[in-house]
């Protein structure tokens, strides 16, 4: 068996993930009341999706409740529905606005299952053929061919092009 060391990584689990003075990020960010800067893209009753920060590819989306709970069980069946119709709509609008040959959708529940904030959310990752290289393995570098802000913008003026619930 061959093992791969990625050293690197320790960096990124210990480093801060938002300014010291964002205690509670998924609750503070749609409380800021500038979701541009905020990175959040749309906005349901229940739910909203944001940009990632500390993204795997571009257009890296989260969808997250609104209100704060650590497990699904801990979502009443109206918040579910809408998370689940927040991560349809984030699909759609990578597929629109971004094209991509596929996306990860998945949950990290629990520390040890990558979650590195105690808040609900999933993840929506845009994949295309070939996005995964040999950077973040022996150059320690991980490459993202557009800025958050750059896709901030192409995903918001996608939203108002879908048909919504289509």
């Amino acid at each position: 068996m061959q093992q791969l060391h990625a050293y690197w990584r320790m960096d990124y689990i210990e480093a801060p993930r938002y300014p010291a003075t964002m205690q509670r990020p998924f609750t503070e960010l749609p409380a800021m009341g500038d979701d541009r800067a905020a990175l959040i893209v749309h906005r349901s009753a229940h739910s909203y999706l944001v940009l990632n920060r500390f993204p795997y590819n571009p257009g890296h989306l989260l969808a997250v409740p609104f209100r704060e709970v650590v497990e699904l069980e801990g979502l009443h069946r109206d918040e579910r529905a809408d998370l689940m119709e927040e991560i349809v709509l984030a699909r759609r609008l990578l597929s629109a606005a971004m094209k991509p040959d596929g996306v990860n959708i998945g949950f990290n529940l629990g520390a040890s299952a990558g979650g590195s904030i105690a808040h609900l959310h999933a993840h929506v990752v845009p994949r295309w053929n070939g996005d995964n290289n040999f950077m973040p393995v022996v150059a320690e570098t991980r490459v993202l061919p557009q800025s958050l802000e750059a896709t901030w913008v192409r995903l918001a003026a996608s939203v108002g092009q879908l048909a919504p619930n289509s």
